[in-house]
């Protein structure tokens, strides 16, 4: 039995079934809509999110998972025996990390590291599922937290979106802000780095914008051995099958993939329309 508790949260949305083979602990953000409190993937599903947000007058806004249900999920943990790590969030993208942190004070005899993935979506997913990979094999909190570490130098995620009004309404734009204004068929393709959502250019129609994003994932792979890709979309599955196959021909050194969409609450700063790729490189 592992000695290490793995702890995410739900913004990295990885695959149920992987959740589960490596027990795997999702913390749920917090979607308000309107006068309603939904836990991120439990009370709401992608489908339904979608589907609710074609018609909504009101429009959702986040919130971070509490100090509160951190104190309580490490308390559990650590009344096992377990050591935790807990690989979040980028702190620039959310204030989860700050959550975390804050719950630290109510659990005085866990043994706790808290990670800044400095990333979300399946970049986020691939750090959480080294560390649970090497604790599962049996690693100590130290060597778990050195398999994310190491993750984190080698994931990276680009999409596109359909639009920057989501992104700009949420305040996560980062330096995307001057795409603002720009002609309505123009479709920003973007990457976190740095912790942030940053631009990297606009192409001029989706085929365009989707081809881009699999000549920028070769560009940042490029020999540096093979690689493993994640989708991320919202709402957009024909969209993302698409780019992966695509993806897996042009790199031709694809070891592993991943078909995940975006949870409800990266839904709600992404927008309906958005697809791209994570990106884990071999050690």
């Amino acid at each position: 039995m592992s000695k290490v508790a793995i702890v995410t949260d739900s913004t990295a949305y990885l695959p149920a079934e992987l959740v589960e083979q490596y027990e795997i602990t999702v913390m749920p953000q917090v979607l308000i809509w309107g006068e309603e409190t939904l836990l991120d993937g439990v009370d709401i599903q992608p489908d339904e999110f979608y589907a609710r947000l074609k018609t909504a007058s009101v429009m959702p806004t986040t919130s971070q998972a509490s100090a509160q249900s951190f104190k309580e999920v490490f308390e559990k943990l650590a009344a096992e025996g377990k050591d935790i790590l807990a690989v979040l969030i980028s702190d620039k993208l959310s204030g989860t990390i700050t959550s975390a942190t804050q719950a630290l004070e109510f659990v005085p005899d866990a043994r706790v590291e808290i990670f800044n993935s400095h990333s979300v979506a399946m970049a986020l997913g691939f750090q959480v599922l080294e560390a649970a990979k090497a604790a599962a094999q049996g690693a100590s909190l130290e060597e778990c937290k050195a398999a994310a570490e190491s993750a984190r130098q080698r994931t990276g995620v680009i999409f596109a979106v359909d639009t920057l009004e989501f992104l700009h309404r949420g305040g996560r734009i980062g330096g995307a802000s001057r795409f603002l204004g720009t002609a309505l068929q123009m479709k920003p393709i973007l990457e976190v780095t740095g912790g942030r959502v940053e631009p990297i250019e606009r192409v001029r129609t989706k085929r365009k914008a989707h081809a881009r994003v699999i000549e920028l994932i070769a560009e940042r792979t490029q020999g540096r051995g093979a690689v493993k890709l994640a989708t991320l979309h919202a709402a957009a599955e024909a969209d993302a099958s698409a780019l992966l196959k695509a993806a897996e021909e042009r790199l031709g050194n694809v070891e592993e993939t991943i078909f995940s969409e975006v949870s409800p609450v990266v839904g709600t700063h992404a927008g309906p329309g958005t697809v791209g790729l994570a990106y884990l490189v071999s050690e």
